[in-house]
């Protein structure tokens, strides 16, 4: 998964963010259709995004809540990684870092969609999907992304992967926000190509990240370093 300079970009894209074209105002217009093809499309480019958000900063009238926000929840599908970070970070001051009293919708979506990124980011996964659940504002922040809840799900996945060899269904069940263990099942034999034993404990294939790897100490003992603790031990005893 490359977020950040997809083989999805074409060459006009490419053109824009490589050259004097990112700082021309009318360049938005083709980044936004660019931003709504990834949504569509179920892929991430980050470099584009974030030369989109530098457009809307430089130009404040071509502002569109609906596509920053769309820009921030791709750059969520792409954890752990710092691309939500870096797109937070090209946002004016009162929408990334609202006061008590702000009553922007932009501010508030923002806020939001900043404490999901912090939760799958910390690997709390229930406590992600317990949060998405909890406002019908969350639907509509990521309605335009399709496929959004499996690209989290399978990402998820991967994750769990590089950690463990066996896992359990239900804490999938939790982690992976899917109702019932039939659902888990289906999920990790179908897209994630693993194994559900009788005792309800899915097993993950070995792979470079959660194999078992020993450990060798080492310590090198030269003559010299030798002589001197005999040498020690010998003054002690005299």
């Amino acid at each position: 998964m490359n977020g950040e300079d997809p083989q999805e970009r074409p060459e006009i894209i490419r053109n824009i963010i490589n050259g004097l074209e990112r700082y021309n105002p009318e360049a938005a217009g083709t980044l936004e259709t660019y931003l709504q093809q990834q949504c569509e499309e179920k892929f991430c480019d980050s470099n584009a995004n974030r030369a989109l958000l530098k457009l809307y900063q430089l130009n404040p009238d071509r502002i569109k809540d609906e596509v920053i926000t769309n820009i921030l929840v791709k750059a969520m599908t792409q954890f752990p990684s710092p691309q939500f970070d870096l797109a937070m970070h090209l946002l004016s001051p009162s929408h990334s870092n609202p006061g008590p009293n702000s009553s922007s919708e932009l501010a508030e979506a923002v806020s939001k969609l900043r404490a999901l990124n912090a939760q799958l980011e910390g690997a709390q996964y229930d406590r992600f999907w317990a949060t998405l659940e909890s406002d019908d504002l969350y639907a509509d922040l990521t309605t335009d992304i399709a496929g959004f809840e499996d690209m989290i799900r399978v990402r998820i996945a991967q994750l769990v992967s590089h950690a463990y060899r066996e896992i359990s269904v239900s804490v999938l069940e939790n982690w992976l926000g899917l109702d019932g263990e039939a659902k888990v099942k289906a999920f990790v034999t179908e897209t994630c190509g693993w194994k559900v034993g009788e005792d309800g404990v899915v097993q993950i294939p070995k792979n470079p990240e959660n194999e078992a790897k020993k450990s060798e100490v080492r310590e090198d003992v030269t003559i010299d370093m030798f002589s001197r603790v005999i040498k020690r031990s010998w003054e002690e005893i005299a």
